[in-house]
């Protein structure tokens, strides 16, 4: 499996940004994915994530983003998902990773299968 991720930039304070992931090699009818970060001096966290299950489809958030980002699965048959990202502050600079589990459970507690590249979002103040 391999994750490409797209996206990135610098933003200023309260401005929008878009990041993309698309997996390809997944075989799996029922998958997690989404995103963590790692800022400068920090350890990597969760960020968002969408479950794709026999009974649909759910999304998962840290509190930190909650109301500002948006993760959404743009293609499911080509496994991408799509993180939208409002009103960025400046704590949200980091390098973005993608990342993709068997289940949500596994992917919002770090328990993941396959990393993408990171890419950097930067919002300055």
């Amino acid at each position: 499996v391999q994750l490409q991720a797209s996206g990135g930039g610098l933003v200023q304070a309260g401005d929008s940004l878009s990041l993309s992931c698309t997996a390809s090699g997944l075989s799996r009818s029922t998958y997690s994915m989404g995103w963590f970060r790692q800022g400068p001096g920090k350890e990597r966290e969760f960020v968002a994530a969408v479950a794709v299950s026999r009974t649909g489809i759910n999304t998962y958030y840290a509190d930190s983003v909650k109301g500002r980002f948006t993760i959404s699965l743009l293609d499911k048959a080509k496994n991408t998902v799509y993180l939208q990202m409002n009103v960025l502050k400046s704590e949200d600079t980091a390098v973005y990773f993608c990342a993709t589990a068997p289940n949500s459970p596994l992917l919002v507690s770090g328990r993941v299968d396959y990393w993408g590249q990171g890419t950097l979002v930067t919002v300055s103040s």
